[in-house]
């Protein structure tokens, strides 16, 4: 798609980052597929897991803003039940991957291991403490799928186990990759063995070398994003800088990727996928969970949409700048807003708390917002919508919830 010395506009790379990223195809016209769904998880290669579910938890959500309202099930038999479509793994964080990236962890589970690349309590504990990571793997083969918190109290050979140490004996296992999910119970890891869980067929698949795995996982990294330097290539799989210095030369070399300039990118070098597309116009409209692959890597989000974008969860409530729990709104190729939304399940109404336009937002954000809050508010099962007009776009949006409006579009 592009020489070596090309150098491309930004509204150019901003549509390759979206197309790349699913966002140049409309959403399926009539119920979301298993076929639309497998489609997706291997366009993005991964979700991310996030435990926080102030709106949805995270892994859903970006299913959610590419498809539209497709039923969680899909994503929940995929990652537990046969034919099993995902696994669980440390990727970019806690996420789930499809299985065929099972033998490209390897390395990753082999360091672990041996003590590299995981906390380092933990990896003490692995040392100090490989009797009892045994005597619980031994549970797991005994008694699994299983709950770390099914040990909490049980009276093993060496003794009256505490959920601590157990908790961390599973962990160790969970790195190792000698134990996987098998599913959830709520939130909550039932453990069992990776020949228990995954099909024979991945199982069966040979093990690449660590170099070979590296490779391919920046390979998967550049087609997912499109565009990127090499600091958003690596950290898509959260890799090291050796990695991305040592095999994207390599990736280069084959013509897997090739290096491009953006204007006003002061010199970056940065990658195209030799498979990105840089459709004419995007035409799309998500709210995006603070771990979509669109943004969770923060400076490429600056970069390329102008949005300077921190999750607040954790800072102090009179210090946040924009709330709690913020989506980001896409609207065509552009970030042009966030809002701060609460699900209140038990009441059956979604929150929004406070929402803000970025300075080149269109005269028709908030009316395209509010179609996209209806859509999620259908989505998670809420019986209406509650606006607070709190932050610059917030009298806006409230007006679009009045009597005397109509949605813009059925979404």
């Amino acid at each position: 798609m592009a020489g070596r010395r090309d150098i491309i506009p930004l509204s150019m790379a901003r549509r390759v980052a979206l197309a790349a990223q699913g966002f140049a195809r409309p959403r399926p016209a009539s119920e979301v597929t298993r076929r639309d769904f497998n489609r997706l998880v291997e366009r993005l290669g991964l979700f991310q897991i996030d435990s926080v579910s102030a709106v949805v938890r995270a892994h859903y959500m970006p299913s959610f803003s590419r498809l539209g309202a497709y039923s969680r099930t899909l994503l929940d038999d995929a990652a537990s039940r046969k034919p099993r479509r995902l696994f669980e793994y440390w990727a970019h964080e806690a996420s789930f991957l499809p299985v065929e990236t099972w033998p490209l962890m390897q390395w990753r589970m082999a360091r672990a291991e041996r003590g590299d690349g995981i906390y380092k309590g933990l990896a003490q504990f692995g040392r100090d403490r490989r009797d009892f990571i045994d005597e619980i793997f031994q549970e797991v083969k005994l008694r699994g799928p299983i709950a770390a918190s099914d040990i909490e109290g049980h009276k093993g050979s060496g003794g009256w186990w505490g959920w601590s140490e157990a908790k961390r004996a599973f962990e160790w296992l969970f790195w190792a990759g000698r134990i996987t999910t098998a599913s959830r119970r709520g939130f909550e890891r039932l453990y069992d063995l990776p020949e228990r869980v995954l099909p024979k067929n991945i199982l069966a698949l040979p093990v690449p070398t660590e170099d070979d795995a590296q490779r391919q996982l920046l390979a998967i990294a550049a087609r997912a994003l499109g565009i990127g330097s090499a600091a958003c290539l690596r950290d898509y799989f959260r890799q090291s800088p050796e990695a991305a210095r040592k095999h994207i030369p390599e990736l280069v070399e084959s013509g897997e990727i090739s290096p491009i300039g953006v204007r006003g990118w002061d010199h970056q070098q940065v990658y195209i996928h030799r498979d990105a597309k840089a459709p004419r116009r995007v035409e799309a409209r998500a709210l995006l969970a603070p771990f979509d692959p669109l943004v969770f890597e923060r400076t490429r989000a600056e970069r390329l949409f102008g949005f300077y974008y921190r999750i607040e969860i954790y800072t102090p409530a009179e210090k946040r700048q924009h709330g709690y729990y913020v989506l980001p709104f896409l609207l065509n190729d552009a970030l042009v807003a966030r809002v701060d939304v609460r699900a209140d399940r038990p009441s059956g109404v979604l929150r929004v708390l406070a929402s803000f336009a970025e300075p080149h937002a269109p005269a028709d954000t908030a009316a395209h917002l509010a179609d996209e809050l209806r859509l999620l508010q259908g989505w998670l099962n809420l019986e209406r919508i509650e606006i607070t007009p709190a932050g610059d776009l917030g009298p806006a949006l409230a007006d679009q919830f009045s009597p005397r409006r109509l949605p813009l579009s059925p979404g």
